[in-house]
């Protein structure tokens, strides 16, 4: 298979054009998931067979089904196993999950004898209930009516089939559900109501004998409670990353199989392009006016349509923090303001390195500081380039580098091409690196937040820029505080480099008109 470099865009990770075209080609998927691995056409899989008994069930499986039962139930041919222990899910609702789990179920309980088989919902009660009015009428209207008994006892509620001896049963969500025998497949549904792990930390013990065991997980997005859910995802999102990035390479493999479809915060909730965009099953189940009609019924609650058809997790809406002047910054917005005058400049990168920002400030003719977002683009690499290209243009006073932040992996890269920190740190130099210390941070983020109250600044109202002013919290540092990168909504790196190239314009201008010291000038 021959792959591409995936794209990015900024923060969002893009689907691989090598899985889009493969996904397509295979099996006619015009949607791929955002995050996902190829099929491995080398190894068998036993995908094909769970979409025929989804056929017999009277489901005919989707192009995305087909793909992920295709990936999910690969055989490694050197071991004879599932090349997959563990199988993720993450789509958004009305897709058509709850019918390849099921499909999933029916097939290994047809396919091998006594295999012991748990599903657990949100609830025993919510599993139950799906088994007495989904399951249960859904396969008696089937083909398949006659190769199953259901079994109702309260608490030991099960499908027995009767050729096979295997059983589907349900259980709670609790630390003893898959406890017992040992365990063939557990299937954990509707992964956002389980508030920790202690479910499947029940059930993957019970798996640890059984070689051709597998755990199904699958769910639409939740809130930020969900943190069984919510750890699942990102650990996903790094295998499959770290996966394409390796180009593939076998020995990067993992043992856990990750999908999750998903519309980036950028996109228009409103835009039938971005329901096309992320939803597997428009087209095929569910058409544009339902979808119109469910964000319609949400018009008063979008972050509730979004959870559950755009998959994104639902935030709680945080509380202000006073200590950003918001509405300050907006009233000091002029686009056509004079940056002429001596500058400085900053770099900063994201916590994940997925971001970098270089930002500048500018000492107007009025006093004021301009402050403006020079460059701002995904990963690091082109970072050196540009701010060695930035000093020739533009002279500045200074380079400012946080060595504690992302960015002061820089140094040495930025040493090898020149820019270098003061050789006396008494005496900078024009266009050296100005490396602040931690206090100078703190002092930075409290003088530029005192200055934006004062009007003492003026910016272009620059997306990014503002977008990071709005969406960033502060942290204590003793009586005082700094910028949290962690906790901040957005990418915040462009404020961070306007608060510290305003430190090092401010700072160094006064450093280097100072007259010269002279050891004799108070003698008499």
């Amino acid at each position: 298979m021959t792959t591409s470099p995936p794209r990015t865009d900024g923060e969002v990770w893009q689907t691989p054009p090598a899985l889009a075209a493969q996904s397509r080609e295979l099996y006619g998927l015009a949607c791929p998931p955002m995050w996902g691995p190829p099929r491995r056409l080398h190894f068998p899989t036993l995908g094909g067979k769970v979409a025929r008994v989804m056929e017999r069930m009277g489901y005919p499986p989707m192009p995305w089904q087909r793909y992920t039962l295709g990936v999910g139930l690969e055989i490694d041919p050197a071991t004879g196993l599932f090349a997959y222990r563990n199988v993720g899910l993450s789509v958004m609702r009305q897709q058509g999950k709850t019918q390849e789990l099921l499909g999933l179920k029916v097939h290994r309980a047809k396919a091998w004898p006594r295999q012991r088989i748990v599903y657990a919902a949100q609830t025993r009660g919510m599993a139950r209930e799906r088994l007495q009015d989904e399951w249960i009428p859904t396969l008696q209207a089937s083909r398949l009516r006659s190769e199953f008994r259901p079994r109702l006892a309260n608490g030991n509620e099960a499908l027995i089939w009767t050729r096979t001896r295997s059983k589907i049963g349900i259980t709670a969500n609790t630390e003893e559900a898959g406890h017992g025998p040992p365990l063939d497949l557990g299937v954990i549904d509707e992964g956002f109501a389980h508030t920790d792990a202690r479910l499947e930390q029940a059930m993957s013990p019970a798996m640890l004998t059984r070689p051709m065991a597998q755990l199904w997980w699958a769910s639409a997005g939740g809130t930020e409670k969900s943190v069984w859910l919510n750890g699942k995802r990102e650990a996903g999102r790094q295998l499959i990353e770290e996966l394409w990035r390796s180009g593939l390479d076998p020995g990067a493999w993992p043992r856990t199989c990750y999908f999750e479809w998903f519309a980036p915060e950028h996109l228009r909730r409103d835009d039938p392009a971005t329901w096309w965009a992320c939803m597997p099953a428009l087209g095929h189940t569910i058409t544009e006016d339902t979808i119109r009609a469910e964000l319609e019924k949400f018009a008063s609650q979008p972050e509730e349509f979004d959870r559950a058809y755009l998959n994104r997790t639902k935030k709680a809406k945080p509380s202000p923090d006073l200590n950003v002047p918001t509405a300050e910054w907006a009233a000091l917005a002029d686009p056509t303001a004079d940056a002429s005058g001596p500058l400085a400049l900053a770099v900063d990168i994201s916590p994940r390195r997925d971001w970098a920002s270089i930002g500048a400030a500018v000492l107007r003719p009025d006093g004021r500081v301009h402050l403006e977002l020079v460059d701002r683009r995904a990963g690091t690499d082109w970072i050196v380039p540009a701010l060695v290209r930035l000093r020739e243009r533009r002279d500045p006073v200074a380079i400012a580098l946080d060595l504690r932040a992302a960015a002061g992996s820089l140094l040495q890269a930025l040493e090898d091409a020149g820019l270098r920190p003061p050789a006396d740190a008494d005496q900078p130099q024009r266009g050296d690196l100005a490396i602040p210390r931690t206090s100078d941070v703190v002092a930075a983020c409290g003088q530029i937040a005192d200055a934006i109250r004062a009007g003492d600044v003026v910016h272009i109202d620059q997306a990014p820029l503002t977008a990071a002013v709005n969406g960033t919290r502060t942290r204590p540092l003793g009586d005082a505080w700094a910028w949290h990168r962690r906790s901040a909504q957005v990418d915040i790196t462009p404020l961070v480099t306007v608060t510290l190239a305003r430190w090092a314009l401010l700072t160094w201008m006064s450093a280097l008109t100072a007259p010269a010291y002279d050891p004799l000038a108070n003698i008499y």
